[in-house]
């Protein structure tokens, strides 16, 4: 179990679903937004005590979208969590059942969407961490692809984009983000193979942050008590945003644009009340109270 040698700042929160019932969507007193996955392998919801595999589809991928808007529009969550429902699956990825019964055109457009709804989470100017807390294979892999940090529970499933096995590739963003985040070469060997990877294997890669011990209900509030030290008041939160765009969109360019880019991310920051406050909390040798302003 992880510690972070301070008092719980927060519990979990109580969620309330999607229009879809697909995800379900709660924030936290003190800022932190939960979007918690949950579906049966179908991609149809959760029913009573059911635990499924947390497959996605069209439907999920709105649900899912609905819940990135709602946070970033809400000026007072700092932080986006996104997990799985249960023990077992964080998500198995998108439902085959779905793709046997679509067209090769609705299954583009599904693709095309995926990406869109992916590429606004990774966009979105505040932090997401992702807390899986089960198998996170294919889709799923790619769901926490997309995410800022990646922590996951120790012995609780495996990870990897086996679409290969399918005779297809990761095509809602695995093929891009997984080469961008461990490298070309060790990237491709793993989606020619369709080979899952231990969590703690994951980690030695970089493609996880941490692997953590504990239960299920430990793991969930070890996640909350993490994302706490992001929020308000004890990190600028504009600062977040600037530093994640800097860090999102940079290395796409040029060097020297994305140095430009830091000139004016920076710039905009000194103008900030938070700076002001930072820079004056240093001399005064004391401990800053950010307002995300």
């Amino acid at each position: 179990m992880a510690t972070f040698g301070r008092q719980v700042m927060t519990s979990w929160p109580e969620l309330e679903p999607m229009p879809n019932r697909l995800v379900n969507y709660g924030v936290t007193d003190n800022g932190i937004a939960i979007i918690e996955l949950a579906s049966n392998s179908a991609g149809a919801p959760l029913e009573g005590d059911e635990v499924g595999p947390n497959t996605y589809t069209h439907e999920m991928m709105r649900d899912i979208d609905t819940a990135v808007v709602k946070a970033r529009f809400n000026d007072d969550v700092s932080v986006i969590l996104i997990t799985g429902h249960g023990h077992k699956f964080f998500s198995a990825g998108a439902s085959i059942q779905m793709l046997n019964s679509v067209t090769p055109g609705f299954k583009y457009n599904f693709c095309l969407h995926a990406n869109e709804t992916l590429s606004r989470l990774e966009q979105t100017p505040k932090l997401v961490i992702c807390a899986i807390n089960g198998h996170a294979v294919g889709g799923g892999l790619e769901i926490a692809m997309a995410c800022d940090i990646r922590i996951a529970r120790k012995d609780a499933g495996k990870c990897g984009l086996p679409e290969i096995n399918l005779g297809v590739l990761a095509g809602t963003g695995g093929t891009a983000r997984l080469s961008r985040l461990i490298g070309k070469s060790r990237a491709l060997e793993y989606m020619v193979s369709g080979e899952l990877m231990a969590f703690e294997k994951a980690k030695e890669i970089d493609l996880f942050n941490d692997v953590w011990d504990g239960s299920l209900d430990e793991f969930r509030q070890d996640i909350l008590d993490y994302a706490t030290q992001f929020c308000l008041p004890y990190k600028a939160t504009m600062a977040v945003g600037n530093i994640k765009r800097s860090v999102q969109s940079g290395p796409e360019m040029p060097f020297e644009y994305h140095l430009a880019l830091e000139r004016e991310l920076q710039a905009a920051l000194f103008n900030s009340s938070d700076a002001k406050e930072g820079i004056a909390a240093y001399v005064e040798r004391r401990t800053p109270r950010f307002e995300g302003r």
